[in-house]
C-alpha cells in the first residue's frame, strides 16, 4: 500500500497547532498528523500529514495559505519494509565496554565486552546517533572513575538502551521511562530480549511524573537524552530528584543549545563534570553540587 506524505514548516507553536488540527478534516483524511520543533534556534514548527491515498493538495495549498506556512511538499514514499531495511543496514556500535548489537550481529560480540542487544524498531536509541553514543561514553567515564549508580533513572528511555547500560554494569536499582507508549513497548521487549526485566522498571510518564519515579528518588544518576525545549523545562524537577553528589547526563541538545542548558542547570545546583560533541550533538556530564 503506498504512502504519502505531505510536509510543511511555520513559526511558533501556537499556529502549528492550528494547522495541525485542520489537516485532520482533510478529505482524503490523513492517517496521522504531527507537530514538531525544529531544534536548531530558527522558531520554525513542522507540520507532516501522513496518507494512504494521495492527499488533496489543493487543500493543502488552501490550509498553508491560510495559516501562514510553506507551501506543502508532497511525496510518495516507496513500498519498503523500513524495519527490516535498518537492520540488514546498522552495524555495531561501540562506546568505552559498551556493544550494542542487533540479533544479525550477535556472533560478532567481542569477548568481554558490555553487549546490549537492540533491535531497529519505533523507538529511539539504537546507538548510531550521536546523542546515544555521547552517554554511553558518558557513562563508561563515570564507571571508569569508580562511581556506581545504586539508584538510576532513565527519562525519556527510548529504546531503554541507556537503562540497560547501567544495570548491565552496576547492580542497582533502575528504571526507564517514556511518555511515548509505544517506546515503553519498545523498551521492555528490549529489557526481556536483554534478560533484563527483572533488573529494570519502565513506566509510561512525562519527565518523573509517575508515582513509581517518585517513590524511588532521589537518583544518584539520571539520563535524559530528549530535546533542549524538555531539558529546560525539567531542570526544576531534576534538581529535586537528582541527590546531592549525584549525576546527571543529558543529551540531545545540539551543540550551539549546549551553553544555554549548562546555564540553566547551574541555577539549580548543577555544575559542569563533562561534555563532549559527537557530530553536531553535545553529551553533558553534571553533578549536583547542593
Amino acid at each position: 500500500m503506498p504512502t504519502f506524505t505531505a510536509l510543511t514548516t511555520l513559526p511558533g507553536k501556537a499556529a502549528a497547532d492550528a494547522l495541525g488540527e485542520a489537516m485532520e478534516n482533510l478529505k482524503p483524511e490523513p492517517t496521522g498528523v504531527g507537530v514538531f520543533e525544529i531544534e536548531d534556534g530558527s522558531g520554525l514548527w513542522e507540520v507532516g500529514g501522513y496518507f494512504t491515498e494521495a492527499p488533496d493538495t489543493a487543500g493543502l495549498a488552501l490550509l498553508a495559505a491560510m495559516h501562514g506556512a510553506k507551501d506543502f511538499t508532497v511525496s510518495e514514499l516507496p513500498d519498503v519494509d523500513w524495519v527490516a531495511k535498518v537492520r540488514r543496514e546498522l552495524t555495531p556500535v561501540e562506546a568505552g565496554p559498551f556493544f550494542v548489537h542487533g540479533s544479525h550481529d550477535a556472533d560478532r560480540v567481542p569477548e568481554g565486552a558490555v553487549a546490549l542487544l537492540i533491535e531497529a524498531a519505533m523507538a529511539f536509541g539504537t546507538g548510531h546517533h550521536g546523542t546515544t553514543l555521547g552517554c554511553l561514553r558518558a557513562l563508561d567515564r563515570l564507571a571508569q572513575r569508580g562511581f556506581a549508580g545504586r539508584n538510576v533513572a532513565d527519562i525519556g528511555c527510548g529504546t531503554a538502551v541507556l537503562a540497560m547500560a547501567a544495570a548491565r554494569i552496576w547492580p542497582g536499582r533502575v528504571i526507564a521511562a517514556d511518555i511515548d507508549p509505544v517506546a515503553v513497548d519498545v523498551a521492555r521487549a528490549n529489557l526481556a530480549a536483554n534478560g533484563l526485566e527483572g533488573r529494570v522498571e519502565c513506566v509510561e510518564a512525562a519527565g518523573f511524573d509517575h508515582p513509581d519515579l517518585e517513590a524511588r528518588g532521589p537518583f544518584d544518576l539520571v539520563f535524559a537524552n530528549i530535546l533542549k525545549g524538555p531539558l529546560l523545562a525539567l531542570a526544576p524537577d531534576m534538581a529535586r530528584q537528582v541527590a546531592p553528589g549525584g549525576h546527571a547526563i543529558l543529551s540531545g541538545i545540539l551543540n550551539p543549545q549546549a551553553d544555554e542548558i549548562v546555564a540553566a542547570y547551574a541555577d539549580h545546583g548543577f555544575i559542569v563534570d563533562g561534555r563532549e560533541e559527537v557530530t553536531e550533538w553535545t553529551t553533558v556530564l553534571l553533578q549536583k553540587s547542593r
